[in-house]
């Protein structure tokens, strides 16, 4: 993982592409956008860049591979308490990295029923396991239909090309 790090951060300074493509593990498949940043086939995708992945009655909420890559190295982690509500669009939480503090936001709507206390020990792991044990939080969702609204893989991956694009 160090050395994807280092890889992402060297092509970022460098301004690199990378070209698209899609591995496949025993159990995950991703696909492997410009500059490095993995994005997971079956999870949905925000336009500020969280993703969530919904299993039955509950939602897990982290932030990406490429928010996380943009942050830099996660020093504090600032999260809800159980049993709150999230609104969508709204901040729920903030992630303070050595080079910025940023908002994270809710992409639906609902209730906190549980939050990810290990990151509080240990903020790093949103650098490296964005979509493991780096998750966020899990809310129960208000409404599914928000969900719609959402990115999948492709077009997140085509989102950040083009975003990265212009800056």
């Amino acid at each position: 993982m160090a050395m994807k790090l280092w890889a992402s951060s060297t092509a970022n300074a460098l301004k690199i592409s990378c070209a698209n493509r899609t591995r496949a593990t025993p159990s995950l498949t991703f696909s492997v956008s410009r500059c490095f940043s993995t994005v997971l086939d079956g999870l949905k995708y925000s336009s500020s860049h969280e993703w969530i992945k919904h299993e039955g009655s509950v939602a897990t909420i982290g932030i990406t591979d490429h928010a996380q890559g943009h942050l830099g190295e996660v020093v504090f982690v600032e999260l809800p308490e159980s049993g709150s509500t999230v609104a969508k669009g709204g901040s729920f939480g903030a992630v303070e990295s050595v080079k910025a503090t940023s908002d994270v936001n809710s992409p639906i709507s609902g209730q906190v029923v549980e939050v990810n206390s290990k990151l509080t020990e240990a903020p790093g792991l949103i650098n490296s396991s964005p979509y493991g044990d780096g998750w966020m939080i899990k809310i129960r969702p208000s409404t599914h239909s928000e969900l719609e609204g959402l990115m999948d893989s492709g077009e997140y991956t085509k989102f950040c090309e083009e975003e990265d694009a212009h800056h």
